[in-house]
């Protein structure tokens, strides 16, 4: 948990940078997960070294080798001066000239080492401009704690919150209570292998590795179930370098090891070695609108022959998907009731051929201030050979936030999220508890309900019958209170008499003249 004084150092952070002339907030969080990423090398290279002591063996693994790196005169400088422990005590000039000119190059040639972070770094590019202001932050960031792992997320994902506005292509941030709220629906287990083909910050990833983590302690305490934690368990695609390079960090940062993040036109390249793979997929990938058939994967067309991003998307969910694999996913509500013959052709597919589980309508402001546009959940099994008995609806109409642009706070910090008791005056703005309590009582109290309250389940046939129609005000009933209306004839007499009055009022005032 982040205290005031953490939160008080990262705001001091992004402050400096803004007064250094670095406005963009994400040139500014990628500056800064390169030194962190810096600090975290110098990390590892010391915990190696204590080890190597402690056994009186040699290191298993040299971040920093011997030698010079060969860069400008005399041979450049030595590797051991580019760690992060002597770097913050250099001078000013001498800090930014060695970062500049000597660790930015050793980041990005260090790709051999195989990792994800390696490779993403190959791309990085130094842009603080002053030696004033890169010795300013390595003096901030060198004063906040990163020994715990808890922290270290928290203080990137307070970060990664203040990158407001909207990205290119319709990318924006995922609320990290819906994120919270679609990965309890799912509840990874520590066999599954999960995949988000639009992972952007990777929130989904983090998120899913944290229920882990609470959910399933002893994963760690066996080396084939942590091993496959670490290496095995996260993927997660982009075609963003900056996103790339942000993802992984925040993985690192909460830490997996070797998570699988790498550089993927999720719609355009074809799937071979993805086909069939994942056992779940969490995602809320950008609706950009509509794509060329000549730059749309063909395997994707074989699916549901379209141009819209949306439709392309859910198909490459069902493509990811092994036979029994589980997908809780964000869609615009058009794919919920368009017409077309591609959007009916997708829901008939989740339908019939797979088994789909739930639709969690969720209110339009739940994205503001980056989108307003209408979305739901859509969880689903992929079977490959039906399974839909009844689907379960829920109309959630508030998350705990206002639903304008401010995203105001509704009730205090302990009532907002998933795991927390509310009154009946709190759930009205809050429902993400009661969402969670009734998606596992789907298969039973739940389906007699009737369809008057927020949740309800459909029976299958119902939905076909209605052409596959899933946007919930389809069955929901609505429950109009009957109005008691006075008999006419006393409401005519009643008028009369106010106009005998009024008649009577009027004579009065004539005589009066």
């Amino acid at each position: 948990m982040l205290t005031g004084e953490l939160r008080s150092k990262i705001d001091n952070v992004w402050n400096a940078f803004w007064a250094g002339g670095i406005a963009n907030p994400l040139e500014v969080i990628e500056q800064i997960t390169y030194l962190l990423f810096i600090r975290g090398l110098d990390d590892v290279h010391t915990l190696a070294e204590r080890k190597a002591t402690r056994l009186g063996k040699p290191m298993e693994r040299t971040v920093f080798p011997k030698g010079k790196d060969g860069i400008g005169k005399d041979g450049g400088i030595a590797y051991e001066d580019m760690r992060w422990s002597r770097l913050k005590n250099r001078d000013p000039g001498t800090m930014f000239k060695i970062v500049s000119e000597h660790v930015f190059p050793f980041l990005r040639t260090m790709a051999e080492e195989g990792t994800a972070h390696a490779t993403h770094m190959k791309g990085a590019r130094f842009t603080i401009p002053t030696p004033a202001l890169l010795s300013k932050v390595v003096d901030l960031l060198a004063d906040i704690p990163m020994e715990d792992r808890d922290t270290k997320g928290d203080l990137y994902e307070y970060m990664l919150a203040k990158i407001a506005t909207a990205g290119q292509n319709g990318q924006f941030r995922t609320p990290r209570h819906i994120i919270a709220l679609m990965v309890e629906m799912m509840a990874p287990t520590p066999k599954d292998v999960i995949c988000d083909p639009a992972c952007g910050t990777c929130g989904f990833l983090v998120t899913a590795g944290e229920y882990l983590r609470d959910n399933h302690p002893k994963l760690f305490h066996d080396k084939e179930s942590r091993d496959h934690f670490n290496e095995e368990m996260f993927h997660g695609f982009d075609f963003d370098g900056t996103m790339l390079r942000i993802g992984t960090m925040n993985m690192t940062l909460h830490g997996v090891e070797d998570p699988d993040i790498r550089y993927k036109d999720s719609l355009s390249q074809e799937h071979a070695g993805d086909t069939d793979r994942y056992s779940l997929v969490l995602a809320n990938p950008p609706f950009a609108g509509s794509l060329d058939y000549d730059t749309t994967a063909k395997d994707l067309l074989a699916i549901v022959k379209t141009k819209k991003t949306e439709l392309l998307f859910m198909a490459l969910f069902l493509k990811l998907l092994k036979p029994g694999g589980r997908a809780a996913v964000i869609v615009p509500d058009g794919v919920l009731f368009g017409s077309s013959t591609a959007h009916k052709a997708i829901r008939r597919m989740l339908v019939e051929d797979h088994k789909l589980d739930g639709i969690v309508k969720l209110p339009s402001g739940v994205f503001r201030p980056y989108a307003g546009v209408s979305t739901a959940i859509v969880l689903f099994t992929k079977t490959n050979s039906g399974g839909t008995d009844q689907i379960w609806f829920y109309d959630c109409q508030a998350d705990g936030f206002s639903l304008d642009d401010k995203r105001n706070a509704l009730l205090p910090a302990d009532k907002i999220g998933l795991r927390t008791k509310l009154d009946g005056d709190e759930h009205a703005k809050n429902n993400l508890p009661d969402i969670a309590a009734r998606w596992k009582e789907r298969a039973s109290s739940e389906r007699e309900r009737p369809r008057t309250v927020q949740s309800f389940c459909v029976p299958k046939a119902e939905i076909a019958a209605a052409g596959y129609d899933l946007s919930i005000n389809r069955y929901k009933e609505v429950v109009h209170e009957a109005a008691e209306h006075r008999p006419p004839k006393e409401i005519i007499a009643e008028l009369k008499e106010l106009e005998r009055e009024i008649g009577a009022g009027l004579n009065e005032l004539e005589q009066m003249l």
